[in-house]
């Protein structure tokens, strides 16, 4: 009997679990990669995928040539950018301070009130965004009491990436906290009542106990927001965006859904999301080479 028979015996139960979870990936997230020969063939849905005319990489070079090509890929990179130097640290810095707080009902309190909005649909997020950016909105009334003037954020090219980041980091703080305060958990305790003794500061447990201690989950973490880079959630940009902002709010999953859903070209956007999704390839395995170079933490 093999090493491996003797495994599926013993734990069978467990691998009758993971069944349902493995389906799942199967089905919707390894069979749906036959779709992208769409990207290689003038896509005809009345003739299918296999009946359509082979193109080769003619919707890669168009896409390529095309005047938007670089506005989609900056628009990307600039919200993705900011949203990592400002977004995958706030978490972080709000883990350590419920950490450090005495009160236990408060943290609960606190811990409960920051990850209730990732509860919350995108579509009444993207409505309340619209309502408090009115010309006549909530924030406006404010810079109105305080003598400024009235100005329409959401028809403002240069407001939408301040926007989209802040809601971004006002939604996802509370719950990535929680991955990081089961991080502080699991450190020995005896590292911080060692450090007490010798006169070390608050500051200086953080910096040499908590911080090196959640290091490997930071860099995990890291590493899967780096793989995600160019992966900005378009349905709150399609929720939020209009043309008069495309200049600083189309990213390439926008313009993916324009061009396959309201123009029908299919193998155009299928290449287009293609070409994304292995930059994104791409980026992660880099992002896994230099962090187990760096710090031996890797997800492989």
């Amino acid at each position: 009997m093999t090493r491996l028979t003797k495994d599926l015996i013993r734990n069978k139960w467990l691998y009758i679990m993971m069944l349902p979870v493995l389906a799942y990936y199967v089905m919707f997230h390894y069979v749906p990669m036959y779709g992208a020969i769409i990207a290689f063939k003038q896509f005809v849905p009345a003739k299918g995928i296999l009946g359509s005319e082979w193109v080769g990489f003619k919707h890669f070079r168009e896409f390529f040539d095309s005047i938007y090509f670089f506005r989609v890929i900056k628009n990307t990179i600039l919200l993705s950018f900011f949203n990592l130097l400002f977004g995958f640290p706030a978490p972080i810095m709000l883990a350590l301070l419920l950490n450090e707080l005495k009160s236990s009902w408060f943290r609960r309190v606190t811990q409960t009130i920051t990850y209730m909005p990732h509860f919350i649909t995108l579509v009444v997020v993207a409505g309340i965004i619209r309502y408090f950016t009115l010309s006549d909105g909530l924030i406006n009334d404010v810079i109105a009491f305080f003598g400024g003037e009235r100005v329409a954020f959401l028809q403002q090219p240069e407001s939408f990436r301040a926007i989209y980041v802040i809601s971004e980091i006002w939604q996802q703080v509370g719950w990535g906290t929680i991955i990081y305060l089961a991080a502080i958990s699991g450190i020995d305790q005896q590292q911080y009542e060692a450090a007490k003794m010798d006169g070390a500061t608050k500051f200086r447990q953080i910096w040499h106990i908590t911080l090196p201690g959640i290091m490997p989950t930071v860099m995990i973490m890291l590493i899967l927001s780096l793989g995600n880079l160019m992966n900005v959630g378009f349905e709150k940009i399609i929720l939020l965006y209009s043309a008069g902002i495309y200049e600083t709010a189309d990213v390439i999953s926008t313009f993916v859904y324009r061009k396959g859903i309201l123009e029908f070209d299919y193998g155009y956007s299928t290449a287009v999301g293609l070409f994304n999704s292995v930059i994104n390839f791409t980026i992660l395995l880099l992002a896994n080479y230099f962090s187990k170079r760096v710090s031996q933490n890797s997800l492989w």
